[in-house]
């Protein structure tokens, strides 16, 4: 038997017998094939000393498990599904998303398979696919609608699931989502707070949960503050830049523009500055902007613009631990659903303005 402490090289175990099995991982560590099976499982009732021995040496030889046999004997998958959407105007959404549900799968006994999901196709389609095909076990998807149809069918099919972002459903769901509603209320109060007279929103395409929460905040503020305002309404977040510069550039043109623009993502304010440029226009004399930020680059490039931060790997971490533990039979509500707090990132307090 060899010697459990002694490592082993990769590809070193089992020379010229194919492909390394738990009969293998169960001779070097001295261990049995069961506990070696349980180990690689997660089970509890296996120390962590030992799930961690038993794993280091199955990656050190090479071992990778018969994802057809485990799946018989389980019925499950080792597999969680994400509907990834191609959210453009929200920089290194995809990869920030993914590292945070990576991190989560640490260690664990899963994998992840990603699933484009255009605008253009019909959502449902893809979760009926996922759910008929028995593809995973456990999805996780983004742009929730108030009352969509892919919480409703999972719900029903019992399938574990979810969501980045919330919906108006009464049947409770698992989801993680960011404030979007003090997002804005923030930005526009800290427009106004720097004297500008009449802020705009551009926001969130109509049909989603959070283009509402956007909406609702920005009205909250200027309300309280019984100013001025605008929402540009033909165009949105997911407009291309280019469409977003030429609108702000035509409005300047007209009589009685805006002064201060809330943006929530860092594409829309970076059209939104150029926009203004081509008119002339010099960010933090004639116009302010607040936006989320998402990645460092809005930051380089503009550094005097006010931002409103959003942790996107924190976000994917969160969706993939609660995933795991609908997964394990969860069902406390509590455990289920998480609202992120936005993490204000003004470079400084705001001079005072004449009454």
């Amino acid at each position: 038997m060899a010697d459990p402490s002694k490592p082993v090289r990769p590809g070193s175990a089992a020379p010229g017998r194919g492909k390394p099995t738990l009969r293998t991982i169960a001779d070097i560590t001295g261990l049995a094939v069961t506990t070696v099976s349980r180990a690689l499982a997660d089970a509890p009732q296996i120390s962590i000393e030992t799930r961690h021995r038993v794993r280091q040496v199955a990656l050190d030889i090479g071992y990778s498990p018969d994802r057809a046999a485990q799946r018989l004997k389980t019925g499950r998958t080792n597999v969680i599904a994400v509907l990834l959407e191609p959210h453009e105007e929200i920089l290194g959404y995809g990869t920030s998303v993914m590292a945070g549900i990576a991190r989560a799968l640490q260690g664990t006994a899963y994998h992840l398979i990603v699933m484009p999901n255009f605008l253009d196709a019909a959502n449902i389609d893809a979760v009926n696919y996922i759910i008929r095909n028995g593809m995973a076990d456990g999805l996780i998807f983004s742009r929730t609608e108030p009352l969509d149809p892919r919480v409703k069918l999972l719900s029903e099919a019992g399938f574990p699931f979810v969501t980045h972002g919330r919906t108006e459903l009464a049947t409770a769901h698992p989801f993680v989502d960011y404030d979007n509603f003090t997002f804005t209320y923030e930005a526009t109060r800290r427009l106004i707070a720097k004297g500008r007279r009449k802020p705009a929103l551009i926001s969130g395409p109509a049909g989603f949960t959070f283009a509402g929460h956007i909406l609702h905040g920005f009205m909250t503020a200027v309300r309280e503050a019984g100013c001025a305002y605008e929402i540009l309404t033909d165009i949105d977040l997911d407009s291309p830049a280019g469409a977003i510069r030429d609108r702000i550039r035509r409005r300047q043109a007209d009589p009685d523009p805006p002064d201060g623009f809330t943006c929530g993502g860092e594409v829309c304010a970076l059209a939104t500055i150029t926009g203004m440029s081509d008119c002339g226009l010099t960010l933090g004399v004639e116009y302010d902007i607040v936006a989320k930020q998402t990645s460092p680059l809005l930051g380089a490039i503009q550094p005097r613009v006010d931002t409103i931060y959003e942790d996107l790997t924190e976000t994917g971490e969160h969706m993939g631990r609660i995933l795991l533990r609908r997964i394990g039979g969860s069902t406390e509500i509590g455990e289920l659903q998480l609202l992120l707090e936005p993490e204000l990132r003004f470079k400084s307090e705001p001079a005072a303005t004449d009454a």
